[in-house]
């Protein structure tokens, strides 16, 4: 069921962005745009706004389980009895840890579905190159370019081959046109049984809309098209549709060199099979990223501001660009385990990104340091300042002390590498 259409202006600095949106009551939970989303400005010429997701965990710290309910409310989204075998595909950088979210729910029906996320990182290891399935553009991002990868094993590759229901998860469809990439790159590839593809994202503002008193419409027409003997379905918990007007004379921007695919210069640690491939089981390599937090924690622990043998009041958990879903996962233990000795403990999670953004509306304050896949970019972080929290846990995939030096400096960061 879906509620009366509402309306509002977004004022940013470059221009107004009018939205008209509806929320959807279904498994009696609904998210107001509010509960979903603030708005900010992106340091990008091809696009002058953001949606700022408030549940994803990426630019706005949030608590883990929030991060799990708004997860597991999507995946209930999906429908049963769909054609097998199901493939989940989620969206570099921003979407990987939502699409593992859903494809670990979606398991509970379907467990034989395999995630698979695309990646701006080149895949190595010391013998050669893995091998890359394909590639799609998503035309209005910061970083458009993706890589997607095969799978080594014959049994999880012909299963991915053998594809009848496409899941692709996001944050946000704006046009629907990363959509019809993904899905054109995937059948050229050799997915040809593609029955079926679910758009299931937080928010999708790829809806037309007719008059105000009327509901905003699923008019899929223009995607399907694109899209010939797919049985096209949209899946969210919120729809609406925005339109964009420039201010007078805007400010010209230059944005930050980000758009690579390169691996860079840091070698990635050994974390397990978490979504860059093919994969049945996300939680692949967490068992060993907790120990190396546990062994880490054990040394920052017998440090003297710290009450030994006890977690802090206040603990942050960062992940790393892609690197997120793991550290998330972290972030759900630490939860799980001040609320087991009845602490009273704020856990929250965000990430560090390649994603350049201004200051204002939902960005409150921005941090930035080079990034420490050894790439030479700048990276950042939004709406952290680091003296709020006791205890940062900062996650990467790459050598601990490949971290930049401001990390390093700071007396309440711990930072979990991969190292080799």
């Amino acid at each position: 069921m879906s509620a009366k259409p509402q309306s509002t202006t977004i004022t940013l600095p470059r221009g107004a962005l009018d939205l008209t949106y509806q929320t959807h009551n279904k498994n009696d939970n609904t998210y107001q745009l509010e509960d979903l989303l603030g708005f900010a400005q992106r340091i990008n010429p091809k696009r002058a706004f953001l949606f700022v997701s408030k549940v994803l965990g990426r630019h706005i710290p949030v608590a883990p389980s929030i991060m799990r309910g708004a997860f597991t409310d999507l995946a209930n989204l999906v429908p049963d009895n769909l054609p097998e075998p199901i493939l989940v595909v989620g969206m570099a950088e921003t979407a990987v840890g939502l699409s593992a979210g859903v494809h670990q729910a979606l398991q509970t029906r379907y467990p034989d579905a395999l995630l698979l996320n695309s990646t701006r990182h080149a895949q190595h290891n010391k013998d050669n190159d893995e091998a890359l399935f394909t590639t799609f553009s998503e035309d209005h991002s910061h970083a458009s370019q993706h890589l997607i990868y095969q799978s080594r094993d014959k049994n999880i590759q012909s299963q991915l081959l053998a594809s009848r229901t496409l899941i692709m998860v996001d944050d946000e469809a704006s046009t629907g046109n990363t959509c019809v990439n993904v899905v054109s790159a995937l059948r050229h590839a050799g997915l040809s049984q593609l029955k079926q593809v679910h758009l299931t994202t937080l928010v999708d503002w790829s809806l037309n809309q007719e008059a105000t008193d009327q509901e905003v419409t699923d008019n899929s027409d223009h995607i399907s098209t694109r899209m010939p003997n797919i049985d096209f379905q949209r899946h969210h918990l919120l729809s609406g549709a925005w339109q964009w007007t420039d201010a007078p004379n805007p400010e010209p921007i230059t944005m930050p060199v980000v758009d690579t695919t390169e691996a860079g210069s840091q070698p990635l640690g050994n974390t397990g099979n978490w979504g860059r491939f093919p994969t049945l089981d996300s939680t692949d390599g967490f068992d060993g990223y907790l120990e190396r937090f546990q062994q880490a924690f054990a040394y920052f622990d017998d440090k003297p501001n710290f009450d030994k043998g006890k977690l802090p009041k206040r603990i942050l958990v960062l992940g790393s660009n892609e690197f997120v879903w793991l550290p998330f996962l972290l972030a759900e233990w630490l939860e799980a385990k001040t609320k087991e000795v009845s602490q009273n403990s704020t856990v929250k999670f965000s990430a560090l990104t390649r994603s350049p953004i201004a200051l204002g509306g939902a960005i409150h304050t921005m941090l930035s340091f080079h990034d420490n896949y050894g790439l030479g970019m700048t990276n950042f972080v939004y709406n952290v300042e680091p003296k709020d929290w006791d205890l940062i846990v900062l996650c990467v995939e790459t050598a601990s002390d490949s971290v930049d030096s401001m990390w390093q400096g700071l007396d309440n960061v711990l930072v979990v590498g991969a190292d080799l």
